[in-house]
């Protein structure tokens, strides 16, 4: 029996034993287990975008299993098919929808979007319908037009930029503005100076408020005392009083305006007026005439007469 088991023999044997566990352990990395007893369903994709064998199925972002193999038609009739090992028992309502994704490093997997349908459900070997998500990569690309659009326009900004930054009236206005912060700065502190002093000031001008307070309630008490004394005056008798002398000034006035009296005749005879000037007139003329010739109306001798 031992030399049927040569040292060729063993060679083979333990070349096809290595190429076993080699197959078994390829199998086993890319994450499929020829031992499981997984149930099979089919998705149908009109475009896999490099989906491959052994990539992974997750449900709510559970793995729940592995694509199994792709059938691809090359007649160009009908969608792709794509083999998928779901767990057994899984259970798979009815209205699902499978979704390849691409995430940024270029790695595909499959959603199942699961439906709300707790009634009916899709049973081992039935289709369940595919959708393709652009994933973060496909949504870029979708900015790119966009983006382009943009370019010329960020361009024309910064060339606008460029000049405002080159021209020199910037720079004086930076200076300016430079010069300006320190006479704010300088006139805070004046500000501060001032308000320091008002703040030192404050008790002698509350005081003075005090009594420019005090000086007005005595005003209002005179004005009260004053108001009073009016409110004690008989106005009745004071007006009656003022009447009794307008009525006696109106007496008067008729009096001055009729040719009864002495002062309504002066003032209204034209004769006894013409008379008047007649006689100031005559006296006049006697006193010119008086100064004239003295001697004719006045005879005396200052010394008297002489005795012998």
């Amino acid at each position: 029996m031992k030399k049927y088991f040569t040292k060729e023999v063993k060679i083979a044997l333990v070349a096809i034993g290595g190429i076993v566990v080699l197959f078994f352990g390829i199998k086993f990395l890319k994450g499929m287990n020829l031992f499981s007893d997984d149930d099979t369903y089919y998705m149908t994709f009109q475009n896999i975008a490099g989906l491959g064998t052994a990539a992974p199925i997750y449900a709510d972002g559970y793995k729940i299993g592995t694509v199994k193999g792709i059938e691809y038609n090359y007649a160009g009739k009908g969608p792709i098919r794509v083999k998928a090992g779901l767990k057994k028992g899984m259970r798979i309502p009815k209205g699902s929808k499978a979704e390849i994704q691409k995430d940024i490093m270029g790695n595909m997997q499959v959603d199942i979007l699961m439906a709300n349908n707790p009634v009916e459900r899709l049973e081992p070997g039935q289709v369940i319908p595919g959708i393709m998500d652009a994933g973060v990569i496909g949504k870029v690309q979708e900015m790119v037009p966009s983006i382009e659009k943009m370019v010329p326009k960020i361009d024309s900004i910064l060339i606008g930029l460029n000049t405002l930054v080159a021209n020199p009236a910037l720079a004086k206005s930076l200076d300016n503005i430079q010069v300006i912060t320190s006479n704010l700065v300088l006139s805070s502190r004046q500000l501060n100076v001032l308000l320091a002093e008002l703040n030192q000031q404050v008790p002698g001008m509350m005081q003075k408020a005090d009594g420019m307070l005090d000086n007005a309630n005595g005003v209002m008490i005179n004005s009260r005392k004053f108001t009073g004394n009016l409110a004690s005056l008989d106005i009745q008798k004071t007006m009656n009083q003022v009447n009794a002398t307008l009525d006696q000034v109106h007496q008067l006035s008729e009096k001055l305006n009729s040719e009864k009296g002495t002062l309504g005749k002066l003032m209204n005879d034209p004769t006894l007026y013409d008379n008047m000037n007649t006689t100031m007139r005559s006296a006049d003329s006697l006193l010119v005439n008086l100064k004239a010739h003295p001697k004719r109306y006045v005879h005396f001798s200052l010394f008297g007469k002489k005795e012998k």
